[in-house]
């Protein structure tokens, strides 16, 4: 009697967990979106001051590359744009003679002109002066064209200046987004270049639970329908979340190997994101089951 008793204790059991299994519909694990933040120039990382599980507001300053070099080139830019710009009052000078220079010639080939229409002055002379007056406008215009390239000069520097003192102001390392630093990658006074990873970063009050079905239940779900998350709540047993379907996969995929689906026997299966509002208690990696039901 105690022997069956016992057999019938052990079916219950097998039914209670069996019944469990059932509760959810997908398994899988939360993670987060990552923001990989770099350097944009390159140099020796002077200051770093962050640590990794540091929350960090968008706009906070932690990191300071060396800029010594570029300082050093900012002051011999500035040197030549002021040695450019004191260009202009030899340009300005030479453009006032020329101007009056050719004034004076207008006014003594209109003289000439009317002496040519009387009779009282030669063609030879006549010519004369109207090529003086053509050599006058051609040196006037090249003093212009003095001027223009110049100016054309002065330019190219000035904007060498801005693209430098962007570079300084990007040495400087800004956290660009609010989150949780996830990964220190780099250390104070390592030297960096442009692209090298610094840290990743995470908003972690909103996380993701990503699971997998199979073309059965994915008629079940639809973006933006509410799901129900279970996790482990630290004594055996699960605890409820409410979540919200964010995203599904257009394609199949093979079944990942630390996936266990409800059907042992389906290859493929189809990844759903389930966005949780986080309390603290969910991380990166743990497991999660979701019923869509």
């Amino acid at each position: 009697m105690n022997k069956f008793a016992f057999i019938l204790l052990t079916a219950a059991l097998l039914t209670s967990c069996s019944g469990k299994e059932e509760m959810s519909d997908a398994y899988g694990n939360f993670e987060v979106d990552k923001t990989m933040i770099s350097a944009e120039v390159a140099g020796r990382l002077l200051k770093f001051d962050i640590e990794e599980g540091d929350i960090l507001k968008a706009g906070t300053v932690i990191g300071q590359i060396d800029t010594m070099q570029l300082h050093y080139k900012k002051e011999q830019l500035q040197a030549n744009l002021a040695s450019l710009q004191s260009g202009f009052a030899d340009i300005d000078a030479q453009m006032a003679v020329a101007s009056q220079h050719l004034d004076n010639l207008l006014v003594n080939q209109k003289r000439v002109h009317k002496m040519f229409t009387a009779g009282a002055a030669t063609q030879k002379q006549m010519d004369d002066i109207d090529g003086q007056v053509l050599l006058a406008r051609k040196q006037l215009d090249a003093v212009n064209t003095g001027r223009q390239t110049l100016s054309n000069k002065i330019k190219a520097v000035r904007n060498q200046l801005n693209e430098l003192n962007y570079t300084i102001a990007k040495s400087t390392v800004i956290n660009p987004v609010d989150g949780t630093v996830l990964t220190k990658l780099t250390m104070e006074n390592e030297v960096v270049a442009p692209g090298k990873p610094l840290y990743a970063i995470g908003n972690l009050s909103k996380i993701k639970l990503k699971v997998y079905v199979d073309g059965n239940m994915l008629p079940k779900v639809k973006l933006g329908n509410k799901a129900t998350v279970l996790v482990d709540d630290g004594n055996g047993g699960l605890r409820k979340l409410s979540g919200k379907i964010i995203w599904i996969s257009s394609t199949a995929e093979f079944t990942p190997k630390t996936i266990q689906t409800r059907e042992e026997r389906v290859n493929l299966v189809y990844a759903v994101k389930i966005l949780v509002d986080n309390d603290g208690s969910l991380k990166i990696g743990m497991p999660g089951e979701v019923n869509f039901r």
